[in-house]
């Protein structure tokens, strides 16, 4: 067996990473949003779309929201916050 690098068409293949400042600011935020004592962040996502995170999911009550949004907003990087989290979504 004889081996070949991998080309495509004669040039080495390039690997693309797709938004890389935006998968950075996410995880910056979600690392923020769980270390944070004001929320449970359990059940919160965080997209981040250049600058601006997206939040969703369920937290406990209507403070949380806000906290999740103040902590959030104080993150390098994040121009804007659309808080889409729910309360409530807690049974016990």
């Amino acid at each position: 067996m004889v081996y070949k690098p991998p080309m495509f068409y004669d040039k080495e293949p390039t690997i693309e990473v797709e938004n890389p400042p935006a998968a950075e600011l996410e995880t910056r935020v979600a690392d923020a949003l769980a270390t944070n004592f004001g929320v449970d962040a359990s059940d919160v996502t965080v997209v981040a779309d250049g600058s601006e995170i997206t939040l969703t999911g369920t937290v406990l009550d209507e403070q949380e929201i806000a906290r999740a949004t103040e902590v959030a907003a104080c993150v390098q990087g994040v121009s804007q916050v659309r808080n889409f989290i729910r309360s409530g979504g807690f049974i016990h």
